[in-house]
C-alpha cells in the first residue's frame, strides 16, 4: 500500500445527491421569477400594449427590428420603475393583505437589490431605446421612470388623496413614448391617447380602493376612500367617467380613428358610465358595484387600445412590410449600429437603410 492509495480517499469530493442539484436548479428558477414579479408583470403589459398602440398610430414606415427593440424597451422601463416602486413602498407593502406577499415583504429579494435591479434595468432600457430609436423617445422614457418613482412613488402617494390622479401621468405615457419612438416627436394624436389613460386612471383605481380602504387606512396611506369617504369617492368616480367618455372620442374627432372605433369607444364608454352611476346610486358605495366597475375598467382600455390597434394597423403593417424589401438581414443589423460603426464599416456593401424611425 503506498501513499497515494492512502490518501485518495480523504481527497474524494462527495458526490452531490441528485435532489440536491434539483432544488438549486428550482431555487434559482424562484429567483428569477422573484426578481420578474418586481417589474409588476401585468402593469408592464398595459404599458407594452398601449405603446405599441401609439407607435402603430404614427403611420411611420416602420422597421419591425427598431420597432421591436423600441418595444422591448419600454417594457424593461416599465419594469424597472415598478422595481423600484417595491424597494421604495416595502415598508407598506408588508402591512397591506394585497402587496404582503410581494418579493421584498416575503424575503425573496433585499431591499438592495430591488434598487440595484431596477436602477440598472432602468438605465439599459433608456440607453438602448436612445440607440435604436431617438433622444426624445429616451427622454421621455427616464422622466417617465423618474416620475413614477420620484414624485409618485416618494412624494405623493403618501402625501395627498390626489396622489393616484397626478401619479396616472406616468402610465398614460407610453403610447406617446411608442409615438415619439416611431416619428422623434410629439403630437396631438398620442397626446389623445395620454388623456384617455390619464382619465381612466382615477375611476380605475378608486374603484379598487373602495373595497380596499382599511388596508391603505392601515398602511397610512390617504387613498381617496379613506380621507374623504366612500360617497365622495363614488361621485369622484362619477365625474372622471364622464370626462374619460368623452375624451375617448378624441381619436375620432381627430381623424386619426375611423367611425367604427367611434361607434365601439362610444357604447363601451356608455357602459361605463352606467356602471359608475350605479355605484354613485348605490348606498354606502356598494362593494359589489365597485368591484363591478374595476374589472369592466380593465376590459374598458383593452377593447379601447384593441379597436385602435386593429384601425390604425390596417394601414402600418403593410409599411412595416414594405421597408423590409429589397434589403438582407445585415442592413437591418446595420441600422442599430450607430453612425461611427457603421461607417468604419465602408468596406461591407450594405443596402440602403431607411431611417424611418
Amino acid at each position: 500500500m503506498n501513499v497515494k492509495t492512502i490518501v485518495d480517499p480523504f481527497c474524494e469530493k462527495p458526490a452531490v445527491p441528485a435532489s440536491s442539484r434539483f432544488a438549486d436548479r428550482l431555487a434559482e428558477r424562484w429567483r428569477l421569477s422573484d426578481f420578474f414579479e418586481l417589474t409588476k408583470p401585468r402593469v408592464m403589459v398595459l404599458a407594452v400594449f398601449t405603446a405599441v398602440v401609439g407607435l402603430i398610430s404614427a403611420h411611420s414606415e416602420l422597421d419591425p427590428t427598431r420597432a421591436l427593440v423600441a418595444v422591448l424597451s419600454i417594457a424593461a422601463g416599465a419594469g424597472a420603475a415598478g422595481a423600484l416602486n417595491m424597494w421604495y413602498d416595502a415598508d407598506i407593502d408588508a402591512v397591506m393583505a394585497r402587496t404582503s406577499m410581494r418579493p421584498i415583504p416575503r424575503g425573496s429579494v433585499s431591499r438592495v437589490e430591488a434598487l440595484v435591479f431596477g436602477a440598472i434595468l432602468g438605465a439599459v432600457a433608456v440607453v438602448v431605446l436612445a440607440l435604436a430609436t431617438n433622444l426624445t423617445a429616451a427622454v421621455l422614457l427616464a422622466c417617465t421612470i423618474l416620475f413614477y418613482v420620484v414624485v409618485y412613488t416618494t412624494w405623493l402617494k403618501r402625501l395627498t388623496p390626489q396622489n393616484i390622479v397626478i401619479g396616472g401621468a406616468a402610465g398614460a405615457l407610453p403610447p406617446v413614448i411608442g409615438w415619439a419612438a416611431a416619428t422623434g416627436q410629439l403630437g396631438l394624436e398620442p397626446l389623445a391617447l395620454f388623456l384617455i389613460i390619464f382619465l381612466w386612471t382615477p375611476p380605475h383605481f378608486w374603484a379598487l380602493a373602495l373595497n380596499r380602504s382599511d388596508d391603505y387606512a392601515r398602511a397610512g396611506v390617504p387613498m381617496l376612500p379613506v380621507v374623504a369617504g366612500r360617497r365622495a369617492t363614488a361621485r369622484q368616480i362619477l365625474i372622471y367617467s364622464g370626462l374619460l367618455v368623452l375624451a375617448s372620442e378624441l381619436p375620432w374627432v381627430l381623424g386619426f380613428a375611423s367611425t367604427v372605433y367611434g361607434v365601439i369607444a362610444a357604447i363601451s364608454g356608455a357602459l361605463f358610465l352606467l356602471l359608475a352611476r350605479q355605484l354613485n346610486s348605490t348606498v354606502g358605495a356598494d362593494r359589489r358595484a365597485a368591484h363591478r366597475l374595476f374589472v369592466f375598467s380593465i376590459s374598458y382600455l383593452f377593447v379601447l387600445f384593441a379597436a385602435l390597434l386593429i384601425d390604425q394597423g390596417r394601414n402600418s403593417f403593410p409599411s412595416m412590410r414594405s421597408s423590409l424589401d429589397g434589403r438582407t438581414a445585415g442592413s437591418v443589423h446595420a441600422e442599430l449600429l450607430p453612425d461611427t460603426v457603421r461607417s468604419a464599416c465602408c468596406t461591407v456593401n450594405f443596402s440602403e437603410v431607411s431611417h424611418a424611425i
